[in-house]
């Protein structure tokens, strides 16, 4: 195609070539630039620039002149306000001869100041200064009447000797009085000299800014210049026309509606697709013969992207924009249109693809959110619910359920146990969830994918005979019910099947075909690997609870000195390592214990139990809470080195107890005293009598493990029917709740008077209890009671040994007084040997108490802190017996080591005593036995 010149379109226009002779002349060339739409829009932007740079550069030296006259002011208005204020100057007026005085100062200051002139006047404004020396003692003109009155003002004065810009400032003698007048001034003509300095520069800048707007607009026209190729208005014109012909030679139908919704424009492709008759342009659109939905779309005027219209036996995708306005016109809609009958059933094919990709990939989000196996087996049944099938069923065989591991012996194949259903509706034929399911004939869609290892499809139910012969009734009932494609899909991990999903279609009227079986397979697949990973987990768990409850004490003792209740949840995450025992000590005392082990299964659980065996067994020395943690401690460390293979080297290795935490009390009844020490564990609440609750402060202890700092010990007091509380972090804090904040709710759980123990801690967790706990919890309530002083009997025994038999005679008072003669006479030798060995082998003081308690406990104590030992004594041995004695007819014995020594202690039955057939011994003989 060529254009109007016979050059190729888009060609650049180059005029064709001419000798020196037909050159077109200058005014020739000027012309034809101008008439060219470039040179108008030069011309006009050159005009434009020309205007408004000799605006700005009048509104500059006007500016120029205004800012010069107010900086003359201010100066002169400064230097005569300073002068003014000079020391001395009033002074110096009321001098015989001012001048003399001050004229010398006054053209000092004027060089520094940069004025023109400072005169020094009288009241009468009679110059004693000035830069012109003739002026000296003549008056000044103009108007000096505001400065008598004292007021300081700058004007422009125009007069003798030169017009100026004058300030006139009072100066003031120390009453305050106007004495005299300060004149400072800039004259015009050198105010005029800086506006004359700046004028070049103004000028400059206005040439340069000309220069660089012309330069703008040059290359503005250039560029359009190159744009339009150098074209008037009938060239582009003409240009337009071809640009049209181009528009009805596409492919894509093109439609262009007016704001009164009549089509202004519309190209061949449109009119072949739309079937337009030749007349269309013009025509509202509601009289174009266009589908209705098409014609709501043109009239609507919204937006409208790839939307599928018919038009007669085609698919055309429509897209619809709005366009802008242009020359004033309203805007209107443009309409492009594409024939896509060819691509449609493709695109169906594609878009039921993406659907399963994206069913897949929700599949693998949803399934498998948590280590239960029916709950994994639930939401693969709801996933595939009703993108897939209408209804769908899952069983599995009965050890997986229990998270064993599956085995097809013992026809395990042929039944399981449905784990989960979901539907479309309630109201289906099938069997419930926890029905057993068997698979009784092989050619069933079940059996046969059993045995295949593999998915099977039954597009048809009604042809799916051994489905049929497996159930005459329910599949009957099932089929009236309107199921009529099944898939039934293995579910396998690890090459073992586990169990079975079966999907079923009633309302949707599409069979399953053999991509939906692959899709299908695949979904199986993936639950399956959840479900197992569910059983193994459920496996574990099984064991860790099994491991747990086995070393937690599983029934408390029942003492005197406490009335205990507890609780213990495990983590829904798996079993930690939270504990706590109730330990009974001699005295009638009990240690309440309370700990954690940081981690969860079976490592946190066998952890616990050896922690809570090495308290059991240190518990039995006796010792204070800061000395049993302490031994705790070095335990662990020794076992976490002997573990990791770091004995005897430097720093140990990696450690495998470290975390463990522990809060180690201990309760006397018989002062109401407890002793407590904490590695690393929250202190008890303590419950008063009076419901007032308080979180006691215990000295920070690191945790077991660590190492490296001793314990300490706190002592409470506490009075009769107060309650201990004692608990782990987990009851407290949680992702969702600070430890302060769940301290408060405590306070508030335990504050309710009138509750028995047990009532206590269910009112605890109700009111803590989080829906998924991720931690342990261990709860341990205590109310705390007081012996009664009618059941302690105590005495103060002298050094000399005849005291023993005084001693002994006042125990078996005390056993009459309470009603217990049965035992008289052992209680009697025990104390004799006691008490005997206190004087001989021990220290002052040396005392005896008796305590009635669920047994009578014989303490006898001293100042000496050696350790007796049980030995036996041979036959030519005068002594040695003593202990051996004890250990014979007590039930229990021992020592416990005090501040100032220690306490020999022995447990009698409240019931029983000497062996009657034995002959009784003389308890006096028995005096001089030793141990």
């Amino acid at each position: 195609m060529t254009g109007r010149f016979g050059r190729p379109r888009g060609s650049p226009v180059t005029p064709p070539p001419q000798s020196a002779g037909h050159r077109a002349s200058l005014p020739a060339r000027l012309s034809r630039v101008l008439r060219s739409v470039a040179g108008q829009v030069f011309v006009l932007q050159a005009v434009i620039v020309v205007l408004l740079i000799t605006a700005a550069t009048l509104a500059l030296v006007y500016q120029a002149r205004y800012d010069s006259r107010r900086d003359a002011r201010d100066r002169s208005l400064a230097a005569a306000e300073a002068f003014a204020h000079a020391p001395g100057l009033p002074q110096a007026l009321k001098a015989p001869n001012p001048t003399t005085e001050l004229q010398p100062l006054a053209e000092s200051a004027r060089r520094a100041s940069g004025v023109d002139f400072i005169s020094v006047m009288n009241t009468d404004g009679i110059r004693y200064t000035d830069a012109r020396p003739r002026l000296i003692g003549r008056r000044a003109t103009g108007d000096l009447s505001r400065a008598v009155r004292g007021q300081a003002f700058t004007e422009v004065f125009k007069g003798t000797p030169s017009d100026a810009v004058r300030a006139v400032a009072p100066v003031r003698d120390a009453s305050g009085a106007v004495v005299g007048l300060v004149g400072t001034g800039i004259e015009i003509e050198n105010v005029s000299t800086v506006v004359g300095k700046q004028l070049p520069l103004l000028l400059g800048a206005a040439a340069g800014a000309l220069v660089l707007g012309t330069g703008g607009a040059a290359l503005v026209s250039r560029r359009l210049r190159r744009q339009t190729r150098g074209l008037g208005e009938a060239e582009m014109t003409r240009r337009n026309e071809h640009h049209e012909a181009v528009l009805h030679a596409v492919r894509e139908g093109v439609l262009i509606i007016g704001s009164d919704h009549r089509l202004i424009l519309a190209n061949d492709e449109a009119r072949r697709l739309l079937a337009l008759p030749p007349d269309a342009e013009g025509r509202g659109v509601g009289d174009l013969g266009l589908d209705p939905r098409t014609t709501a779309l043109l009239e609507s005027g919204r937006v409208a992207t790839d939307e599928v219209h018919l038009a007669g036996d085609r698919l055309l995708a429509v897209n619809v924009r709005p366009t802008k306005p242009y020359a004033g016109m309203p805007p209107g809609t443009v309409m492009t249109l594409r024939d896509t009958t060819e691509l449609a059933s493709l695109s169906g094919r594609a878009e039921v693809a993406r659907g399963r990709l994206q069913l897949l990939y929700e599949a693998g989000v949803s399934i498998g959110t948590t280590l239960d196996v029916v709950r994994t087996a639930e939401e693969l049944s709801e996933v595939a619910v009703p993108r897939f099938a209408d209804f769908v069923t899952v069983e599995l065989l009965e050890p997986v359920l229990h998270g064993e591991e599956p085995s097809a012996a013992g026809g395990a194949y042929t039944q399981m146990r449905r784990a989960a259903m979901s539907g479309i509706r309630t109201d289906q034929p099938l069997q419930p969830v926890g029905d057993v399911i068997r698979f009784v004939v092989p050619t069933a869609p079940m059996a046969a994918a059993l045995d295949a290892g593999r998915a099977v499809l039954a597009a048809d139910l009604n042809g799916a005979f051994g489905w049929r012969a497996q159930d005459h009734e329910g599949t009957r009932i099932a089929l009236e019910y309107g199921l009529h494609s099944l898939i039934s899909v293995p579910l396998q991990a690890r090459g073992v099947v586990l169990g079975m999903a079966n999907f079923w279609r009633t309302d949707t009227p599409e069979a399953f075909d053999e991509e939906d079986l692959s899709f299908a397979e695949e979904l199986g697949a993936r639950a399956a690997v959840s479900i197992d990973n569910a059983r193994r987990y459920t496996r574990e768990h099984a064991t860790a609870v099994a491991l747990q409850r086995s070393l937690l004490p599983r029934v408390l003792p029942d003492l005197s000195a406490v009335d205990v209740a507890f609780r213990y949840l495990p983590a829904k995450a798996g079993v930690g390592g939270d504990w706590f025992d109730v330990i009974p000590l001699p005295g009638a005392r009990v240690a309440l214990v309370v700990g954690d082990v940081v981690g969860h299964g079976v490592h946190a659980a066998a952890t616990m139990g050896r922690l809570r065996t090495a308290v059991h067994n240190f518990s039995t020395l006796d010792l204070p809470p800061d000395e049993l943690l302490g031994h705790l401690d070095e335990l662990i460390d020794r076992i976490d080195q002997i573990e990791t293979g770091s004995v005897g080297q430097e720093g140990g290795g990696e450690r495998g107890v470290t975390g463990a935490t522990c809060l180690y009390a201990v309760y006397d009844p018989v002062s109401g005293r407890c002793t407590l020490a904490s590695a690393g564990h929250p202190g008890p609440a303590v419950v008063h009598p009076d419901g007032r609750v308080d979180f006691p402060e215990l000295p920070a202890g690191l945790p077991l493990g660590v190492g490296g700092m001793p314990f300490e010990t706190a002592e409470l007091w506490l009075a009769e029917g107060s309650r201990l509380a004692l608990f782990t972090d987990g009851l407290l804090e949680d992702r969702d709740r600070d430890f302060d904040t769940g301290q408060t709710l405590l306070r508030e759980a335990l504050s309710q008077p009138g509750r028995s123990p047990e009532q206590a801690c269910a009112d605890v967790l109700a009111a803590l209890l989080f829906p998924a706990p991720s931690d342990d919890i261990a709860l341990l309530v205590a109310d705390t009671r007081r012996l009664e002083p009618d059941r302690i009997a105590e005495w103060e025994v002298p050094g000399d040994p005849s005291a023993v038999s005084r001693v002994r005679n006042a125990g078996s008072a005390q056993l009459v007084a309470w009603g217990l003669e049965e035992i008289a006479f052992t209680t009697e030798l025990i104390l004799s040997e006691l008490v005997t060995n206190a004087i001989r082998y021990g220290n002052q003081p040396v005392r005896v108490r008796l305590l009635r308690d669920r047994s009578l406990i014989c303490e006898v104590s001293d100042g000496s802190s050696t350790s007796p030992h049980l030995r036996y004594a041979a036959t030519t041995d005068e002594g040695g017996r003593g202990l051996f004695l004890v250990a014979q007819y007590a039930d229990r014995w021992g020592t416990r080591y005090t501040e100032r020594g220690k306490v020999i202690w022995a447990e009698v039955p409240l019931t029983g005593g000497a062996d009657p057939a034995s002959p009784a011994p003389d308890l006096d003989a028995l005096e001089d036995l030793a141990w």
